[in-house]
């Protein structure tokens, strides 16, 4: 006997199979909760301790941030003062005196341009260190300047001094910087542990109350097709099964479909107001 030619189930040998799906898998329940609940306390521990571990790196990170952008702001002052005191130089023409190629170094201009670029481009780990290394090589040159100019115009001494309180200052702000950047790595793999955990916990949980929810609802079940395979489908619950397979096959919508159907725009409207 070809597929096509075997016998379809009735419908009471279909309400005895899903009778039988229902006693399994209330039996089997109760199994299934207990290892999820299991699984729900051993991975608990772990995610808190995945959470804890990362907030601590993403604090020490915030604490370094912040010391950093103290001793930037110090720096930036003095900064500041520096391009308004070689203004007053270089009108004087003291820079140029002291040194020809002054015009072209500028080096408030270019550690400007880096502080900039630090604080408002999306650098990497990598770029955001070139750029610290480039910081640190004009400060080294600027230093060997102010060795041999410190005493050869007056208004030079402030000048010297402030610009290596503001080197003093930036340097500081760079190892900090560097700092932070090793914890910042270091923390990608805490970052994504702790992704990991807490997915795993929370499918864990979906699943726990799903089951839950399914084994409160077993003995009901169970009791239903019970009563369909002991009463038939002309009375009892077997009835309104009946009734509604009735009006399918006569081309209505089934009960269920109809419970869950839209209500139209015009209703929803009329509702509304």
């Amino acid at each position: 006997m070809s597929k096509m030619e075997e016998p379809r189930p009735t419908a009471m040998e279909l309400a005895e199979s899903l009778l039988a799906r229902r006693v399994m898998l209330r039996e089997a329940l109760p199994g299934i909760i207990r290892n999820l609940q299991a699984e729900e306390e051993s991975i608990l521990p772990k995610m808190k301790r995945a959470i804890e571990r990362h907030e601590k790196s993403n604090r020490n990170v915030a604490s370094l941030k912040n010391e950093r952008d103290v001793l930037q702001k110090k720096a930036a002052t003095l900064l500041n003062d520096l391009k308004n005191i070689r203004n007053e130089i270089e009108e004087s023409g003291g820079m140029v005196r002291l040194d020809p190629n002054w015009a072209k170094e500028r080096l408030e201009e270019k550690l400007t341009d880096i502080e900039n670029r630090i604080e408002t481009q999306a650098l990497d780990h990598k770029a955001e260190r070139k750029m610290i290394t480039m910081r640190s090589n004009l400060l080294k040159e600027n230093e060997r300047w102010l060795k041999e100019r410190r005493d050869s115009n007056p208004m030079m001494v402030t000048y010297v001094s402030k610009r290596r309180a503001m080197a003093k200052y930036f340097k500081e702000a760079d190892k900090i910087h560097s700092r932070m950047l090793d914890l910042v790595e270091r923390g990608q793999p805490l970052h994504q542990t702790r992704l990991d955990l807490e997915r795993e916990y929370s499918e864990i949980r979906k699943q726990l109350d799903r089951a839950r929810e399914l084994n409160s609802q077993s003995d009901a079940a169970v009791s239903f097709w019970e009563g369909v395979i002991e009463s038939g489908f002309e009375k009892g619950a077997g009835m309104d099964l009946l009734k509604n397979a009735r009006s399918v096959e006569a081309g209505n919508v089934a009960s269920f479909a109809k419970k869950t159907r839209k209500k139209p725009a015009e209703e929803v409207k009329g509702e509304d107001e």
